[in-house]
């Protein structure tokens, strides 16, 4: 057994069950072990960002780390921007990156680069083993790494040699630590400040967003009277309606800190202190009220959704009646809007489907709409950086090859990785994509009067129109082998996404909205 089979033997042993590849020759020893072990599921990207935001996609829904291949350190570059999104989404990955053979290194080959310094930027833990009789423990400790509460990426650099190397045993199968419950001294403070009387918000974030801690956080609103947020950039959150329903803090400051206003306590479970996505000019960065104390009953690596269990012990909170609320409207003709697209979304989305959401500038008019569609998993932006929202359906639809994917895409950020749109093709999966297609980096145009710059001038247009020439949608998708459509107004789109949600996909719709 070579150090690559090991190395894959030692993943299958630890249900790291997908791998994300986009291999070069340091990684085909690891290429030719997929046959040997069949328990790993190798998944081709054409795109290394695909790779690192389809991982990112498969953590968010499982909770366990998937696995990607990359090729020397501009593979490795490649994949940054989307590792970047997923270091903020705490989602466990396993990254190996394959590096030259340890004696070729001397003669700084052309893909000769410092890996470990880009792994650093994006990665909680970096390893590169000294020899190859410690692939199989450096395996396992990598996968220990990217599962420490709360997630993080961890990288392993395996040089070509340890690979083709005869190794020893597959490394051992890992215990996942625990998240662990708050002490009581911080549920004791928590506890006084719901009871003051005085204004107070929880902000939820984590695993408090998804499954019972939902409910925990409706429990103590109705008993208390306090506001739930939900942290706007949280990897996951359940959403549609029969389910409780937390606010979340807006993008711009001016809004945020309007939200916010008057709280006297903000009580943060595995959440940070909210701060405004950017800077600008006579606005905070840190959104709560200066006065507004700030209790942190659960850090990012502990339990929340413990907290907020004994939280409705200790407050007596009785259990919530839900109503599953009325259906959603179904949109009437008329020019294609991101309203009326929302509407539609979500008068027609199938019960736990799974909404990858990069809309950008189309994002909040259609959130109010999921907010009454069925229930779902919503899976927003997190770090920031575009072209997530295709890699991320992705690996969210192999995770849950069950449930629907819909990924509502903004035409410019899809342009990042639509080599997803292949990998969607290849592995069958169930995933519709709409693409909002208003031929604008539109958020541009927002942002240019927001930071007070004196733009809107011909050269400064020709940096935020993405309509010279139009792209194409129905042709790229059509191109990757993914049956695509136009819809240009309310009854075209509505006639496709419904035919889309009674069929498997995948499928690709462009809206183009005015």
């Amino acid at each position: 057994m070579n150090g690559a089979e090991c190395l894959l033997r030692t993943l299958a042993r630890n249900r790291v069950e997908v791998c994300f590849m986009n291999p070069g020759t340091s990684e085909m020893q690891f290429v030719a072990a997929l046959d040997r072990v069949p328990a790993v599921r190798g998944v081709l990207c054409l795109f290394e960002g695909v790779c690192s935001g389809a991982a990112d996609g498969y953590a968010r829904m499982t909770g366990r780390p998937a696995a990607t291949v990359l090729h020397l350190g501009p593979g490795l570059a490649n994949a940054l921007a989307n590792f970047h999104n997923a270091r903020k989404a705490y989602s466990p990955v396993v990254n190996i990156v394959g590096e030259h053979s340890t004696r070729h290194l001397q003669y700084d080959a052309p893909l000769t680069s410092d890996i470990e310094t880009f792994a650093r930027t994006v990665s909680g833990y970096v390893r590169t083993p000294e020899s190859v009789c410690e692939i199989g423990a450096a395996a396992a400790e990598t996968i220990q790494a990217a599962v420490r509460p709360p997630g993080q990426v961890a990288t392993l650099i395996v040089p070509a040699d340890f690979s083709w190397s005869e190794s020893t045993e597959p490394g051992p199968v890992i215990v996942r630590p625990p998240r662990h419950a708050p002490d009581a001294g911080r549920l004791s403070i928590a506890a006084r400040a719901l009871r003051s009387g005085e204004p107070v918000a929880l902000l939820l974030s984590g695993t408090t967003l998804i499954g019972r801690g939902l409910e925990a956080a409706g429990r103590i609103a109705a008993a208390t009277g306090a506001t739930i947020f939900a942290a706007r950039y949280s990897a996951r959150m359940e959403s549609g309606r029969g389910r409780f329903r937390p606010a979340r803090i807006p993008y711009f400051p001016e809004p945020a800190v309007a939200a916010l206003a008057g709280l006297r306590h903000l009580i943060l479970l595995e959440a940070k202190a909210p701060v405004s996505f950017f800077g600008y000019p006579d606005n905070p960065s840190y959104l709560a009220p200066h006065d507004c104390a700030i209790h942190a009953l659960a850090s990012l690596e502990e339990d929340g959704t413990a907290a907020l269990d004994a939280l409705v012990e200790e407050l007596g909170a009785a259990p919530l009646a839900y109503t599953r609320g009325s259906e959603a409207p179904i949109p009437s003709d008329g020019p294609l809007t991101p309203d009326l697209i929302g509407r539609a979304v979500a008068a027609w989305m199938p019960d736990n489907s799974i909404v990858s959401d990069e809309m950008i500038s189309s994002g909040e008019a259609v959130w109010l709409h999921l907010l009454n569609a069925r229930s779902h998993d919503h899976l927003p932006v997190t770090g920031g950086s575009i072209g997530q929202g295709l890699p991320v359906a992705v690996g969210a639809a192999i995770a849950c090859p069950e449930r629907k994917v819909i990924a509502l895409e903004a035409d410019g950020s899809g342009m990042y990785t639509l080599q997803a749109l292949w990998t969607m093709v290849r592995e069958s999966l169930d995933v519709t994509v709409v693409i909002f297609a208003n031929r604008r980096y539109r958020i541009l145009d927002i942002e240019m009067r927001r930071t007070g710059a004196k733009g809107f001038g011909p050269a400064a247009e020709g940096m935020i129109d993405i309509g010279r020439p139009d792209i194409d949608w129905v042709r790229l998708g059509t191109g990757m082998g993914v049956p695509s459509t136009r819809a240009t107004t309310v009854e075209e789109f509505a006639e496709q996404f419904r035919q889309a949600m009674s069929e498997k996909g995948p499928r690709l719709i462009e809206a183009l909205i005015n």
